[in-house]
């Protein structure tokens, strides 16, 4: 975002998530290195409710990028278009949040292959990603296999520091969001059956791990809110008709992805799966820059295509110059 708005001209102020702060330093500080002349980027750490709010909300703001949350990105969005006094111009917003993503599995599929995607697409950063998988959608005569298959996966993953490399889930990032995730894992063994996971790990870190629960109802919490953690939830599909209803049936609209050697129901997915990234018979993350643009329908967002051409012409103003001699 912020290198899209440099090389289409702007001056920009680069307000990092509070938690993240010394990625963020990290990257001015080779921006510097590389030559970007002093003003052009302002490196602004901390509290969102206190500088986010000021710098949106500011006269001479005029163009909002975010990735975040549902809560926060909706606030943004209200907030931008207010016109403040002095304000010339209306605001606009790109924002990035959240996502339920869902893996659809049919019975024609790759199994091992279907397994792998899922449990890479689930744990990877932890589930610490708006694109993780949260919901395997399997349809009913591959569904205990499938379970099966992720569950191995999943029990088989070593937890530890992020800088070991051989650690393969770390701790999630704070306190507030180990707790909202255990939350998840108590309300996932009452409207499910928890498989894999749903303990803690080592006390020198907010760890928790790679969890599995089963038999998740269609349209609960555990299937229709953003948990932003290592939880997975199962949901049995009877058929492909009501695996493509149940992968739609929540707010978000970010990543999703098919497994099948069903040409025909790939064609549907394309046609009828509502998210802005689909994958078919690949794993849900991993977009490549350039190749696979970036963003989300409904609660997920603006669908601003990050990482493709298109993206740029929202940092510009088009101007139309007709002369005649």
């Amino acid at each position: 975002m912020t290198a899209a708005a440099i090389v289409t001209g702007n001056t920009v102020i680069l307000k990092p998530a509070s938690l993240t702060p010394i990625v963020a330093a990290r990257l001015v500080a080779l921006l510097e290195e590389a030559g970007l002349p002093p003003g052009v980027v302002n490196f602004l750490p901390g509290s969102g409710g206190e500088i986010g709010d000021a710098l949106v909300a500011h006269p001479r703001t005029r163009f909002v990028s975010f990735t975040g949350s549902r809560e926060v990105g909706t606030h943004i969005y209200a907030l931008a278009a207010q016109v403040a006094p002095g304000q010339r111009w209306l605001k606009r917003v790109v924002a990035e949040m959240g996502g339920k993503d869902a893996i659809i599995v049919d019975e024609t599929a790759d199994l091992e292959s279907a397994a792998e995607g899922i449990a890479v697409s689930a744990y990877g950063y932890q589930g610490q990603k708006c694109s993780a998988a949260s919901r395997a959608i399997v349809l009913d005569g591959v569904y205990q296999d499938v379970l099966a298959r992720v569950a191995g996966r999943a029990e088989a993953l070593r937890m530890g520091p992020a800088e070991d490399p051989a650690s393969q889930v770390a701790a999630v990032i704070d306190e507030s969001q180990y707790r909202k995730v255990l939350e998840y894992v108590d309300v996932g063994k009452h409207e499910g059956r928890l498989v894999v996971g749903g303990e803690t790990g080592s006390d020198e870190g907010y760890y928790v791990q790679p969890t599995i629960v089963a038999d998740a109802p269609r349209g609960g919490r555990l299937a229709t809110e953003e948990i932003f953690g290592p939880v997975l939830s199962f949901i049995r599909a009877a058929d492909y008709d009501e695996a493509l209803s149940i992968a739609n049936e929540t707010e978000y609209g970010l990543t999703g992805g098919v497994y099948s050697r069903d040409r025909k129901r790939l064609e549907r997915a394309r046609a009828e799966f509502h998210v802005g990234n689909l994958y078919l018979n690949r794993k849900i993350t991993g977009a490549m820059v350039g190749a696979q643009p970036f963003g989300g329908f409904n609660m997920s967002g603006t669908d601003s295509k990050a990482g493709g051409p298109d993206y740029l012409a929202l940092f510009t103003q088009a101007k139309v110059v007709v002369e005649r001699f």
